[in-house]
């Protein structure tokens, strides 16, 4: 009876098999790219918005300050915050006069706070290639200069780097690994590059963009109510025909995602929902998809017995590979990744909530405002 269902399981995990080991080794790391000479890199210009960020953003910036690159600025736009980080900021640019600050103490209508603060900062750089990142990044001081080399060598217009994220407890770590996994294969990057494929990339943490280009799409005013912003600034980066590219960054660029579990889960409530343009019937589907592929061959290896469970095996010794491929930039152990059916439990259960919440509150909670959905989902691109 359940035959069927787990040969069609394992057909599907093996085409996903053979399309990430192939396509994957592909990827560029970034480490290994050969910087070009400094006369040959473009003025560059790094965007950082803070909002009572007074914890990590110090350690961050100072990182940045660090950084090996010839002609840089580095601008942080205070974001209406509360706590310390006016005062952080204005005793950094004492001592570094290459730190740029502006403040914003008012939200205008039509606007997500962080999306605005990026925006107003670009219309500030004077650099020809705009970096996008957050307050908590860390980077190695020769981030740039490999990252920018990669994009002049390719003659690309838009690169996205992963960064490496570090996560307090077995628990975390273990969803990220998860969060992760399924992140790529929704957004499959080693097809971004290619002009006929519509997939597209965006990644919070470093979205490296010429500013001609920027510029030209009107950049996050087009996006000026996606809590996605980093995934959308690559989709109409792609979309308007200019060249893309992904590469991995984990051991140049760190962050600590989330410091708890409820931190996790209260932040994933701004974007999750908006990942399926607020459509309940995608968010229910990807669910069940989810299950259905990456615990069901678990469960089945359990409780079915003859040709059933032998290809509920080969699924999960299929999975445990991918997942092994995956959660070694993730800094996850093999033994951890036992609890990869879990994780996935877990992750729709967020998913779910995150849905149920934005609905019933009628919207969104970010950054101290909130949006509501019949605003957000005006916002399609």
């Amino acid at each position: 009876m359940f035959t069927l269902p787990a040969l069609t399981i394992l057909t599907i995990h093996l085409l996903i098999a053979l399309e990430l080991i192939y396509r994957a080794r592909h990827l560029i790391n970034l480490r290994q790219v050969t910087p070009l000479a400094p006369s040959q890199l473009p003025p560059l210009s790094i965007i950082v918005a803070a909002r009572n960020e007074e914890e990590q953003m110090e350690a961050a910036l100072t990182s940045l300050l660090q950084i090996d690159y010839p002609e840089l600025e580095i601008i942080v736009v205070n974001d209406r915050s509360s706590d310390g980080t006016g005062k952080i900021l204005a005793q950094m640019t004492t001592n570094h006069p290459q730190l740029k600050t502006l403040t914003i103490d008012d939200l205008p209508d039509g606007w997500l706070g962080k999306n605005h603060a990026l925006w107003q900062g670009s219309r500030i750089a004077g650099g020809n290639l705009l970096l996008f990142t957050d307050a908590d990044i860390i980077m190695a001081p020769e981030t740039l200069q490999k990252a920018v080399s990669l994009l002049e060598q390719q003659q690309i217009d838009h690169l996205a780097v992963s960064p490496g994220l570090k996560m307090p407890g077995m628990l975390l770590t273990l969803l990220a690994a998860c969060f992760g996994f399924f992140f790529g294969l929704y957004t499959r990057p080693w097809k971004v590059a290619d002009p006929r494929n519509r997939c597209h990339i965006g990644v919070g943490a470093f979205n490296l963009v010429r500013a001609s280009t920027y510029r030209q799409i009107d950049g996050h005013r087009r996006i000026r109510l996606r809590p996605d912003d980093d995934l959308k600034l690559g989709k109409i980066i792609k979309d308007a025909g200019f060249r893309q590219q992904f590469a991995y960054g984990h051991e140049l660029i760190n962050v600590q995602w989330y410091g708890s579990f409820r931190e996790m889960v209260v932040g994933l409530e701004k974007n999750l929902f908006a990942g399926s343009d607020y459509r309940i019937g995608a968010t229910l589907g990807g669910i069940a998809v989810a299950l259905t592929l990456f615990v069901y061959p678990y469960v089945a290896l359990l409780l079915a017995s003859g040709t059933t469970r032998l290809l509920s095996l080969l699924s999960v010794l299929t999975l445990s590979l991918l997942i092994g491929i995956s959660a070694r930039r993730f800094n996850t152990t093999y033994r951890q990744l036992l609890g990869f059916p879990f994780a996935v439990v877990v992750l729709c259960a967020i998913s779910l909530r995150t849905m149920l919440l934005n609905l019933l509150q009628g919207g969104i909670y970010w950054r101290g405002t909130f949006y509501p959905l019949a605003e957000l989902r005006k916002n399609r691109v």
